[in-house]
């Protein structure tokens, strides 16, 4: 009685990790929908390093349409940004805006492979964007190589996603 209740529980515990390791294999996004027009806090999730070594950049990519980015500095990393100009105008509380951050980079880090960690940026969707998925392609950089996140064709299985949410039209609570 006690081996087979001690074999179910191996094999929950094999079939729960086997469903739940998925979910944890990409760079991801905390809150994965905001509404056209919105603000919106990005909180960028880093489940691991390079095969076994660990992270010591971070790149995130600001596409067209997301202006107004702010990073959040994140103790242990030196923070840096890409700026550029815009290829639209945006309206920021009345004042028209044309170039911004294009790029953020934490570097000078160190997330071991075993660890986990959030980088965090905050910013606006223009009101002219439609609807559909947004993406924030993401780059690890380790001493020996990359992960590079920035699959952006939405394809199911796709090896390499980038980090994405579903915007929703101006108005919609976003969930």
């Amino acid at each position: 009685m006690m081996i087979r209740l001690v074999t179910r529980a191996a094999l929950a515990a094999v079939a729960l990790a086997s469903v739940s390791a998925p979910a944890f294999a990409h760079v991801t996004l905390e809150v994965r929908q905001a509404a056209v027009g919105s603000s919106y806090k990005a909180v960028v999730r880093v489940p691991h390093g390079c095969g076994t070594e660990a992270t010591n950049v971070v790149r995130i990519q600001i596409p067209e349409g997301f202006f107004a980015v702010k990073p959040m500095p994140k103790a242990g990393w030196t923070l840096e940004t890409v700026t550029g100009p815009y290829e639209n105008a945006y309206d920021n509380h009345g004042t028209e805006v044309t170039e911004g951050v294009r790029e953020i980079v934490w570097k000078d880090g160190n997330l071991p492979n075993e660890w986990y960690d959030e980088f965090v940026f905050r910013g606006t969707f223009a009101s002219s964007l439609t609807p559909g998925k947004f993406y924030f392609p993401a780059i690890q950089e380790c001493a020996n190589g990359e992960e590079a996140w920035i699959d952006v064709t939405g394809e199911a299985g796709a090896d390499m996603p980038a980090p994405s949410l579903e915007l929703v039209p101006a108005g919609t609570p976003a969930h």
